[in-house]
């Protein structure tokens, strides 16, 4: 069995607005941990915008978070929470894939009750499954645990497409079906996000996109207010591309680019990000 469901289901309970940043790939995924946060999420977003150059509209596969969060699991040593958008497909594929994911090393699943192929929950033109077949789905994944620990997060994205009331109804019957954790998406009135955790009874999640629908909150408000977790699912992602833009963007203009912290991290840092000084030491230690 995995400490780290152990951990992620105390941090779930104490309710205590923990921040969450996303990964995307494993050295994310270390800087995340070597900066203190005490949990990772593996955004399906960052996992297709990176490795693809494509939108969040369903272009990953279970293949693909699956070899992700099996990277992931082995740089860090955080809880896992991994977004399996719908679970690629009916009741049947969310089992396979909740053994999938537990396998490579997730302490968390997040499945979501939109229709195949799925949106980024601030998108346009989403639609949701009907109730029964989202409820089913998430039984499923509850059923499909090897570990007691291994938590199941559903994700509701009616709000957009039916209200907020449609979104908390089936988020009680997500509730009610076993999962451990709901995520109401796309919330953009700040009245609704002070009133879901006094309607909800599971450990509740929000999700704050940069620049998207949901109004970005203060932690320690959203603490407050009882959620359990703020996830910033592609603040990473975005930073990256802003450095990336800033490093090229010099290298253009000037036609070189110094070790000026302000553009790129240092050679020793990323040297020390990607554990060669223990790697050295291991070449020493076996040695002929």
């Amino acid at each position: 069995m995995n400490p780290q469901g152990k951990t992620l289901r105390t941090l779930a309970a104490a309710r205590r607005g923990l921040l969450v940043p996303g990964a995307f790939n494993a050295l994310s995924a270390r800087v995340i941990e070597d900066l203190g946060f005490e949990a990772v999420y593996i955004t399906g977003a960052g996992v297709t915008n990176m490795a693809y150059a494509l939108p969040d509209q369903g272009f990953m596969s279970l293949n693909d978070i699956a070899e992700q969060t099996a990277r992931i699991r082995d740089a860090v040593q955080l809880p896992l929470l991994v977004d399996a958008d719908t679970g690629f497909g009916n009741a049947l594929n969310v089992r396979h894939t909740v053994r999938t994911l537990e396998r490579a090393g997730a302490n968390c699943i997040q499945l979501e009750d939109q229709v195949s192929p799925k949106r980024c929950g601030h998108f346009d033109g989403k639609d949701v499954l009907p109730t029964a077949e989202a409820v089913a789905k998430i039984k499923a994944a509850v059923d499909a645990r090897q570990d007691a620990d291994f938590l199941v997060m559903a994700r509701t994205d009616a709000c957009a497409v039916h209200g907020l009331e449609a979104a908390l109804e089936r988020a009680e019957r997500f509730a009610e079906a076993g999962a451990d954790i709901l995520f109401v998406e796309a919330v953009t009135s700040e009245a609704d996000i002070r009133s879901l955790p006094a309607r909800l009874p599971q450990p509740l999640l929000i999700n704050l996109v940069i620049g998207g629908r949901t109004p970005i909150q203060d932690v320690a408000a959203l603490a407050g207010l009882g959620y359990a977790f703020v996830l910033y699912a592609n603040a990473a992602l975005q930073g990256a591309v802003a450095g990336m833009q800033r490093a090229l963007g010099t290298l253009r203009r000037d036609g070189r680019v110094d070790e000026d912290p302000a553009v790129v991290v240092p050679f020793a840092e990323r040297q020390r990000l990607v554990g060669k000084p223990a790697l050295d030491a291991l070449e020493k230690r076996y040695a002929a």
